[in-house]
């Protein structure tokens, strides 16, 4: 049995806790808020993320240096706005070893870090190889509900991959690894940009053929922009990429879709970020995203698009219109020219 603290007491951190707990393991949720934590120990539910009972052996904290006594692992899983900070906080806090695993999906708009490039700025013991990933198709409410689900869980270092593949696997929760952290973060990150797209098309009432069209083509976008970065390709293929992507693109549970959704029936970005009452990572990571591929010089016709309706207060139907009159072009330009570039050379 280990003891971890999960940092961040949302949807997601609600969830994982579950798991981590399902496996025997003694579990400490953080939260920012004391209020929260009080109402989380005394009637062992969290409303306004999941309408579920929580197990009594999940104690919630408020006080964050409490939280992390004598922990083995650290499950980070605040929204990325909040990295920074809670990591300085954790700086001053771990004397020991602990490992870290983060399930935050989103990029730092400015400076363009993923999340694991955050942590290795701001904590003083700790580097890019000391931190495992954790990604893939997996909607809160569906795990909190043990309903079969499978992510993979990436590091550069094998050993510390595998000890947070042991730390969650269990009959309804499915764990791969992966060494490529690159492709796992950009893949969790960049697909909540598509699925505001997928959001806003069934806000304006397209069909099925139209979100097939943009998750698809979201997917060569998302290729495009990971293996510039360093990426490989096929991780884009597998659960952090196309299976993350069509859970987020296709589900009423995915805020993401929720927001554009909204967005697509005619809300401004106030108006929708007010509505939703929580944090919508594809909208940060749009600004970031639009920024990289400026950057790198690479086309993303899709997300430069739902920028433009996120700030620069274009109509979707515009936007829609110029992503239909693009010039020609063929199809297997993206993906399998990435493949092929990557794997004949």
């Amino acid at each position: 049995m280990s003891k971890v603290a999960v940092l961040g007491a949302g949807s997601w951190g609600t969830a994982l806790s579950i798991v981590l707990a399902d496996n025997g393991h003694d579990v400490r949720l953080w939260t920012h808020s004391k209020e929260q934590a009080e109402t989380i120990n005394s009637t062992h539910k969290n409303e306004k993320y999941l309408e579920i009972m929580i197990p009594e052996k999940i104690k919630a904290y408020y006080d964050l240096e409490a939280a992390l006594d004598d922990v083995t692992d650290v499950v980070l899983v605040v929204p990325t706005k909040a990295i920074r900070e809670v990591c300085g906080q954790l700086n001053n806090l771990i004397t020991k070893p602990i490992r870290i695993i983060h399930a935050s999906k989103g990029i730092e708009p400015g400076t363009l870090k993923r999340v694991t490039q955050l942590i290795d700025e701001e904590m003083d013991n700790y580097n890019y190889e000391d931190v495992v990933v954790l990604s893939g198709p997996s909607h809160a409410e569906e795990v909190a509900m043990r309903q079969p689900t499978t992510v993979t869980v990436a590091s550069i270092n094998e050993d510390y991959a595998k000890s947070a593949q042991e730390l969650f696997f269990n009959e309804s929760f499915r764990v791969y690894t992966s060494n490529d952290v690159i492709g796992i973060e950009l893949g969790g990150a960049l697909k909540n940009i598509i699925a505001l797209g997928a959001g806003i098309s069934d806000g304006l009432g397209y069909g099925d053929n139209a979100k097939a069209a943009l998750i698809t083509r979201g997917l060569a976008e998302i290729t495009r922009l990971g293996t510039s970065l360093g990426a490989n390709p096929l991780s884009f293929l597998g659960l952090p990429g196309v299976g993350d992507l069509i859970v987020t693109c296709t589900s009423v549970h995915s805020r993401n879709w929720r927001a554009g959704n909204l967005l697509g029936k005619g809300k401004n970005l106030d108006e929708v970020l007010d509505q939703m009452g929580m944090v919508v990572e594809g909208v940060r990571t749009a600004k970031a995203a639009y920024q990289f591929a400026t950057a790198e010089n690479v086309e993303m016709p899709i997300t430069s698009g739902i920028y433009s309706i996120l700030f620069n207060n274009q109509k979707p139907k515009e936007v829609v219109e110029q992503l239909m009159n693009r010039d020609k072009r063929e199809e297997m330009d993206d993906l399998a020219t990435l493949l092929r570039n990557r794997y004949t050379r």
